[in-house]
C-alpha cells in the first residue's frame, strides 16, 4: 500500500503517549478534557488526528449519545485506537467508526456537528494547513463547533523557554515523523479567514497550550 500523506507518526506510535507525558505531564490531556463539555448530546463528531485513542476513550466516558468518526492518517495510530476501543468494556452510548486517511477521506455528503483537532494543526506548513482547514470547514455543519487543543502560546512575545521547547519539538518530529512545519502557525489568522470566532478559551502549561471552542459567525 502506498504511504499516505501525513502518516509519519507510525514510528512514534508505540511510545507517543509516554513521551508526551514525560515532557508535558497531564497538560495535553487536561486541555482535551476541557473541550468535552462542549460536545452536545446526539452530536455527529469527527475526531481527526486523534492518535492512539486516548481522546476517544474520554468521549465514551461522557455517556453521551454520539456518532463518532475517528480519522487518522497513521495506520499504527489508528490500529492502537481501535485496540483501545475494543478493550473498553464499560457501557457507553456511542457509535464509532474508524477510517484511515486524511481529510481527503471524508465524503462530500458527510457533515459533523463537532470537529475535534487534538494537537493536529501545528503539524502543517501554511499552504497545507489552509487546505486542511478549508476541507474541515466544509464538513462542519453551519451551527457546528470546532474544538481545538494545541500549542498556541498565549503570551507574546513567547517566553524563551517556550521558544526552545517548540523548536525542539519541530526538530525531533521533523526527523522522526517527517513533520513538514517548522514553526507554529498563526492560528488566529487562519480561523478569521474562515469566519470563526472563539467562544471559549483555557490555558495550560503556563500558556503554551490552549483549548479553544470556535464557531462560525453566521450572517
Amino acid at each position: 500500500m502506498p504511504k499516505l500523506p501525513d502518516s509519519g507518526f507510525n514510528r512514534v506510535a508505540p511510545y507517543y503517549d509516554a513521551l508526551v507525558r514525560l515532557v508535558y505531564g497531564t497538560a495535553l490531556e487536561r486541555a482535551q478534557l476541557a473541550l468535552l463539555p462542549f460536545v452536545p448530546q446526539q452530536a455527529r463528531v469527527l475526531v481527526i488526528g486523534g492518535g492512539t485513542g486516548w481522546l476517544l476513550e474520554q468521549l465514551l466516558k461522557t455517556e453521551k449519545h454520539l456518532y463518532i468518526l475517528y480519522l487518522d492518517a497513521s495506520p499504527a495510530m489508528l490500529q492502537r485506537a481501535q485496540q483501545r476501543y475494543s478493550r473498553y468494556k464499560n457501557p457507553h452510548f456511542c457509535s464509532v467508526s474508524f477510517r484511515l486517511g486524511t481529510e481527503q477521506a471524508l465524503q462530500p455528503h458527510e457533515q459533523f456537528d463537532v470537529i475535534i483537532t487534538p494537537f493536529l494543526l501545528d503539524l502543517f506548513p501554511p499552504p497545507r494547513l489552509r487546505q486542511l482547514m478549508q476541507e474541515l470547514t466544509a464538513a462542519l455543519a453551519p451551527n457546528g463547533k470546532w474544538l481545538l487543543a494545541d500549542f498556541w502560546p498565549a503570551r507574546q512575545p513567547t517566553p524563551w523557554w517556550q521558544q526552545v521547547l517548540i523548536k525542539g519539538m519541530y526538530v525531533f518530529f521533523g526527523w522522526l515523523s517527517e513533520v513538514q512545519a517548522k514553526q507554529l502557525p498563526d492560528y488566529g489568522s487562519h480561523f478569521k479567514v474562515l469566519g470563526f470566532e472563539v467562544n471559549f478559551s483555557q490555558q495550560f502549561y503556563s500558556g503554551l497550550v490552549q483549548a479553544k471552542v470556535l464557531e462560525r459567525q453566521l450572517t
